[in-house]
C-alpha cells in the first residue's frame, strides 16, 4: 500500500491551507505501482499523469471526504483509467479552455484507510471543480463508492488511520477500550506493543497493562507498576482516586534532576477491572509540560471503535 502523505499546502498550486476544517493528504503512487521499476513508468505530460507497461494507466484526483466536526479530507489520489482517457487528459490538461470540461472514469487505485481493500477499484467519476486544480471524484458507480462519498465518516477513526503528521489533534485507538489525543503535528507508529507519537520537540509512547490479580484494588496495582521508578522531587508527583476505585498517577522530572536533555512525565491510568494505561511524555522546553498534562488528561478508557459512519 502506497504511504500517504499531509500536505500542508494545497495539493495542486502550493498555496498554504488557510483552513484547518480541510485536511489534504497525498498518496504518492497507485498501489499497484509501487512494486514496478521506474524505467516502466512514464508521465505523458504532468506529473498527474501516468502509465506504467503491463499495469496501467492512471490520472491523480481529488477524493474529498466528509468528516464529522465539520471536517473535509481530500485525498490525492489515483484513478486507474483506460488508455484512451489518459491520452485524452494529456491533450487537454494544459488547455484553459478544454480542461474544464474532463471528466475522467475509472478505478479507484488506492486502498484508502480505513477501508483498505473494500474501497480498492470503487468505480468512480472526476470533474474539474476548480481550473487550478486536479479532477475532483465527485460520483461513484457502486454501492462502495457511492457510501464512500455520501456519507459522513467518524473524524477520529478516519485520521487516526494516517501515521504522518497531521494538522489536528486526533483522538486515537490504543485497545481494550483505552483511547488517548494525538497532538496535532506527531506522527504515530506502533512498535513492540507501544504506541509511538513523535515531533520535533516532544514524544509520547503509551503502553498498556494487564493486572494478573484481577481482585487486586487499582491503587496496589499502581504500586506495582511504579516498583523500582526513581522518586521524583518534592512537589512533581500527583495522584488521584475516584469514587469507584480507579487511580491516576503522575510524575515529572526536569533535565536538572536527571541529567538528561529533556523534562519527562509519567502518568498511569489503572481502572478497576485491572487494566491500565502507561504514559511516557518528553518535551525540550518547562512550557510543553502543559501539553504532557494535557496528553495525561486525555487518556480515558470506555470509547467504542467508531468505524461505521456517522450519518
Amino acid at each position: 500500500m502506497s504511504t500517504p502523505a499531509p500536505l500542508s499546502t494545497c495539493s495542486c498550486c502550493g498555496e498554504p491551507l488557510a483552513d484547518e476544517r480541510r485536511i489534504d493528504i497525498r498518496f504518492g503512487m497507485p498501489d499497484a505501482v509501487l512494486e514496478t521499476a521506474e524505467e516502466d513508468r512514464r508521465t505523458p505530460g504532468p506529473n498527474a499523469l501516468l502509465s506504467v507497461e503491463g499495469v496501467g494507466h492512471f490520472v491523480r484526483c481529488l477524493l474529498p471526504l466528509r468528516l464529522g466536526g465539520d471536517t473535509e479530507l481530500v485525498l490525492g489520489t489515483w484513478l486507474e483509467v483506460d488508455e484512451e482517457t489518459l491520452r485524452y487528459a494529456a491533450a487537454v490538461w494544459y488547455d484553459e479552455a478544454a480542461y474544464p470540461g474532463l471528466v475522467v472514469r475509472g478505478r479507484l487505485a488506492n486502498a484508502v484507510r480505513p477501508w483498505g481493500e473494500e474501497v480498492l477499484g470503487a468505480g468512480m467519476t472526476g470533474r474539474i471543480a476548480d481550473p487550478g486544480e486536479l479532477p475532483y471524484l465527485v460520483e461513484g458507480h457502486d454501492p462502495v463508492a457511492v457510501g464512500l462519498l455520501g456519507r459522513v465518516w467518524d473524524r477520529d477513526h478516519v485520521l487516526a488511520r494516517f501515521p504522518s503528521p497531521l494538522p489536528v489533534a486526533v483522538r486515537t485507538d490504543l485497545g481494550d477500550g483505552w483511547s488517548v489525543e494525538r497532538s496535532a503535528g506527531l506522527s504515530a507508529r506502533f512498535a513492540d506493543g507501544i504506541d509511538h507519537f513523535t515531533g520535533r520537540d516532544r514524544g509520547v509512547a503509551a503502553t498498556l497493562f494487564r493486572d494478573d490479580r484481577p481482585e487486586r484494588p487499582a491503587e496496589d496495582f499502581l504500586a506495582a507498576l511504579l516498583d523500582g521508578a526513581p522518586e521524583p522531587p518534592a512537589g512533581r508527583r500527583h495522584t488521584e482516586r475516584r469514587p469507584d476505585g480507579g487511580v491516576r498517577h503522575s510524575s515529572w522530572v526536569t533535565p536538572e534532576d536527571t541529567g538528561r536533555g529533556r523534562y519527562e512525565f509519567s502518568a498511569y491510568a489503572v481502572e478497576p477491572d485491572g487494566s491500565a494505561a502507561g504514559l511516557f511524555c518528553s518535551h525540550e522546553t518547562a512550557e510543553a509540560h502543559a501539553w504532557a498534562v494535557h496528553v495525561w488528561r486525555s487518556l480515558r478508557r470506555g470509547d467504542a471503535e467508531a468505524g461505521s459512519p456517522v450519518s
